[in-house]
């Protein structure tokens, strides 16, 4: 904790400092999102005799910023945690299990005409999120410690990115978790070639070790292309990406992620459909077989494979085959302030291989999400969401007494800017 209060007032300095000395903007702003959640089925399917789980979760976040022509800081501590989630209780008052980290702690300088340059702890979102994204439906999200260079010539927007990562400060050796990323560097490249179509090109290099304890790199390696198009009512967008290079064991790449949707617009309605593909493999690899499945590394999950999350760890949670997913959805805007959505997804596995049953199908799930805006700086949030397995489900998830799997949730979130000051020209 005195870590975090060094670091705290450093910064606090620095962006004062900054704002007595250069024309620009110190502001702070403040979030705060409880969410009540009743599981039962959540992220894996419900078992006959299992008691729901009822919680309340709550992000607090501050963002301290300063920005200017030449400079942007932003550094964004938070807390998330259960409600009464207290260790335990002594004599000198209540414990607590420590919650709190720091989301953003970087520095952006303007180093040319068009260019820029940011460091240190920063979220990284590109394009839908498929890839690199910042995971917020999680209440810690997520962010990366790394350096992005980031050029702006005529028509295009060109970032440039690469981390190192260590979990503590070595005097030899470069183990890091098997589980996470310890090298990731990544090209995006974004053009507007109308008014009605934006399309992108990213690159990504990904290493991880093989183990906890190794030192040496396997490089996943992952290029494709996003696209959308909005023409009046329309919009439609798309992506593919092709991952190749070695696994985290040292297997040979070739794996597939390609999606697309399609929506039109009239009125207060919006109607739209889409599919969703992640290779997979017909039989387990090992040193002398190619891996087909796809890894989304960063990305996120919740936006894009149902809100039960009963798929974000796909190895595990398709048992190696992949995921196909086929929906349909209605968004109905009932005023300025309130709207209605519900999504119908359909599941399936990509491949099946002796770790599945020989039928794809997985089951559908049904999300219904009510939101309502009653302020420029708070909303309220509902939803419920089931899922109806089939018997490849359940036996991918080992739950074969099963009983009805469904899922509700209700948050609130309130932004608001609490503090702006523009500095005069000295």
């Amino acid at each position: 904790m005195k870590q975090f209060h060094g670091i705290f007032f450093t910064l606090l300095i620095c962006m004062l400092s900054a704002f007595n000395q250069v024309n620009g903007q110190f502001f702070v702003d403040t979030q705060l999102r409880n969410r009540l959640e009743l599981r039962d089925g959540y992220q894996k399917l419900a078992t006959k005799g299992q008691q729901p789980a009822l919680l309340v979760s709550q992000r607090t976040r501050m963002t301290f910023g300063f920005d200017s022509d030449l400079l942007k800081i932003r550094f964004t501590p938070q807390d998330v945690r259960i409600w009464g989630d207290q260790a335990k209780m002594s004599a000198t008052g209540p414990g607590d299990n420590p919650s709190l980290d720091i989301l953003e702690a970087y520095a952006e300088l303007k180093l040319g005409k068009n260019i820029w340059v940011s460091t240190g702890r920063q979220q990284l979102v590109y394009d839908h999120k498929r890839l690199l994204g910042d995971r917020n439906w999680n209440q810690n999200s997520i962010s990366y410690d790394a350096v992005v260079f980031k050029l702006k010539p005529k028509g295009w927007n060109i970032n440039a990115g690469a981390s190192w990562n260590t979990l503590v400060d070595a005097l030899r050796e470069n183990p890091y978790p098997k589980s996470r990323i310890k090298s990731l560097n990544f090209l995006w490249v974004n053009r507007e070639i109308n008014n009605h179509f934006k399309l992108s090109l990213m690159h990504i290099s990904s290493g991880v070790t093989k183990t906890d304890t190794t030192n040496a790199l396997n490089f996943r390696h992952t290029t494709g292309f996003y696209g959308i198009y909005k023409n009046k009512g329309l919009t439609a967008w798309g992506s593919g990406y092709y991952q190749y290079g070695k696994n985290q064991n040292g297997n040979n790449l070739s794996a597939l992620l390609f999606d697309a949707d399609i929506s039109y617009s009239k009125g207060k309605l919006t109607a739209g459909a889409g599919i969703g593909y992640l290779s997979g493999n017909s039989s387990i690899p090992d040193n002398d077989n190619t891996d087909n499945l796809f890894d989304p590394l960063y990305g996120n999950r919740h936006a894009f494979f149902g809100n039960m999350d009963y798929f974000s760890n796909f190895p595990a949670h398709t048992k190696q085959g992949g995921l196909a997913d086929y929906y349909l959805y209605l968004d109905y805007k009932i005023s300025k302030s309130i709207g209605v959505k519900n999504i119908c997804h359909y599941f399936t596995l990509s491949k099946t291989n002796p770790n599945t049953p020989t039928d794809k199908a997985l089951g559908i799930e049904n999300d219904l999400l009510l939101r309502y805006r009653f302020s420029t700086w708070g909303n309220l949030e509902g939803g419920y969401s089931f899922m109806l397995p089939t018997e490849t489900l359940k036996a991918v998830q080992n739950v074969p007494d099963n009983k009805f799997s469904q899922f509700f949730y209700l948050q609130l979130t309130l932004s608001t800017e609490i503090f702006r000051q523009t500095a005069s020209p000295l």
